[in-house]
């Protein structure tokens, strides 16, 4: 059943989970890969395209209509802002490396297209961090899995046990993001004006 749902939803779920967000769904991704329900180099392959997109979509946005993307919610205008600031000093190195600084995934797209950074570099430089961090993350997490086959011996055993964790893992620090974000929206409105 598992291996069925895996086999027709598996990469699509991928693909929507790293276009939008992408760490913890790779990372269960690349779980599943070396339990041998999802073949690796098509969860690399997949991740690749599902950030690349998602980025390049952000970034779109970015360009048209960036200032106003960020004033719709108050924590992504601070974020926003910090992120200019870091773009202004070292843009290309800021454009191969935020999607493995956590909490910028979405809004360092926006920021980047909004400081008139050129669509072509753009195109090129978020190609190559999407896919070395698809590739690290993804083998990582499916050496991870060897590792715990190491320690825990029979991973077959603790296989439930194991994606579990990693989806608790994945909900926790989504709620986490979620209450950080209104808490932060929630003090940038109370903030003298």
């Amino acid at each position: 059943m598992l291996q069925q749902l895996l086999h027709d939803f598996g990469y699509f779920a991928l693909f929507l989970g790293t276009f939008f967000e992408g760490e913890t769904v790779l990372v269960l991704a690349g779980f599943l890969a070396f339990r041998g329900y999802l073949d690796i180099n098509l969860v690399v392959l997949t991740a690749f395209f599902g950030s690349y997109a998602g980025d390049q979509l952000w970034y779109y946005l970015g360009r048209l209509k960036g200032r106003s993307l960020l004033q719709r919610k108050p924590h992504w205008q601070a974020m926003g802002d910090k992120a200019l600031n870091h773009i202004r000093r070292h843009p290309d190195i800021w454009v191969l490396s935020f999607r493995f600084v956590y909490g910028l995934r979405t809004v360092m797209p926006v920021a980047i297209g909004l400081s008139g950074y050129p669509p072509l570099r753009y195109l090129l430089l978020n190609g190559l961090g999407a896919a070395v961090w698809a590739a690290a993350l993804g083998w990582a997490a499916y050496h991870f899995g060897a590792v715990l086959e190491t320690i825990l011996g029979d991973i077959k055993r603790y296989e439930l046990w194991v994606l579990g964790a990693l989806l608790v893992l994945g909900v926790g620090l989504w709620i986490h993001r979620s209450l950080r974000a209104k808490r932060n929206s929630r003090d940038a409105s109370q903030k003298p004006g």
